[in-house]
């Protein structure tokens, strides 16, 4: 080991790279000689530079970085400290973690993070110093063991809302009452190519959320509403790494529609289970049932609007009738019904606390 401890920070937030950078360089026998947004960066890094520590977080595009730290540790061993809003001291992905070769998980802060961030930079430079001392082995496993907490465990939640008939004033209503920071929802809204923008721009106008055109490829994160575009081409949400993203795919109706609500559902049920919020609104048809129905399987939450508050109790109706939704409730406790169901998991599942964004 060199005079200085050499460290490679690793981690998709530029604002968080750069807080540890500057913190960590602070200290006279460290050197921050390199950070990577993601793990395949990581990975060239890692090999370029041999640094001899590794700061790590779990939440990152194209690989989870737990994922990361097995391969790192069955072909070039370095001391890792992994550092995410998901491993509290104790947690199960914590202990993972450690299984997977960490020398040290340390907890980010869920909220204020950049002043979170530098109050805990003292014990990091602390642990940097420790694991640069600490001998890790070479850990090959015949089998990569089964990766479900990393795979289905994350501070992001997603919120997928499908409408038709009456849906446009529904939305109106209710997507201004999630607040700025509010878990990324996805909205599937029955209307024709070329309309979908100037409802998002509008909606924009009138939301604490910024609200966007869902573009192919978008993060899916807190404090963002996509709309689907009207066309040919259906929305869905995705994993990729340890980040959701949206995915528009080409082919034919589905229920009836292009895009649809059943798709996009279906694909929450899929890819984000138990961390996903699916509401059913106002519409003509069936569109939506049988994906919340998938969702709620999946562990997923799921609601639909009742009949005194819809201007069509079609798509609603078809959920309730095969037992799809666990709540009917009014148009106007949508919101903070679902904002509650997110938090009430949110223990469990490692994300930040959602409650006082709801907005009266």
């Amino acid at each position: 080991m060199s005079a200085r401890i050499r460290v490679l920070v690793v981690d998709d937030s530029a604002l968080v790279r750069e807080t540890l950078v500057r913190g960590l360089s602070a200290a006279p026998d460290i050197e921050v000689v390199g950070q990577a947004r993601d793990p395949f960066q990581a990975r060239d890094l890692l090999v370029a530079l041999r640094p001899d520590v590794i700061t790590l977080d779990v939440e990152m595009p194209r690989m989870d970085g737990i994922s990361f730290l097995r391969r790192v540790m069955a072909v070039l061993p370095t001391p890792t400290i992994v550092l995410s809003s998901l491993t509290t001291s104790g947690s199960p992905l914590a202990i993972e973690a450690l299984d997977a070769g960490a020398v040290d998980v340390i907890a980010k802060p869920s909220s204020n993070v950049i002043r979170g961030l530098e109050l805990m930079l003292e014990n990091l430079v602390r642990q940097v110093r420790v694991a640069a001392v600490t001998r890790v082995d070479r850990v090959v496993r015949e089998v990569e063991a089964p990766r479900p907490l990393a795979l289905h465990q994350t501070t992001d939640a997603v919120i997928g809302i499908g409408a038709s008939t009456g849906g446009v004033a529904a939305l109106g209503k209710i997507l201004p009452a999630f607040g700025a920071f509010s878990p990324g929802i996805v909205v599937v809204q029955h209307m024709p190519a070329g309309f979908s923008a100037d409802f998002a721009r509008r909606l924009d106008g009138q939301c604490p959320m910024r609200v966007t055109e869902a573009k192919d490829g978008d993060r899916v994160m807190q404090g963002h509403i996509f709309v689907a575009p009207g066309g040919e081409r259906h929305t869905e949400v995705r994993r990729f790494g340890g980040e959701y993203r949206i995915a528009l795919v080409a082919g034919p109706p589905v229920s009836g529609h292009t895009p649809s609500v059943d798709v996009l559902f279906r694909s929450l049920a899929q890819h984000v289970g138990r961390n996903a919020v699916g509401m059913l609104l106002t519409g003509m048809g069936e569109d939506g049932a049988a994906g919340l129905l998938a969702l709620r399987e999946s562990g997923g939450i799921t609601l639909a609007q009742d009949r005194e508050s819809c201007a069509v109790w079609g798509m609603p109706a078809a959920a309730v009738a095969i037992d799809a939704a666990q709540q009917v409730i009014s148009l106007e406790k949508l919101p903070s019904a679902a904002l509650a169901s997110i938090e009430r998991t949110a223990p469990a599942n490692g994300r930040r606390s959602v409650g006082p964004d709801v907005r009266a």
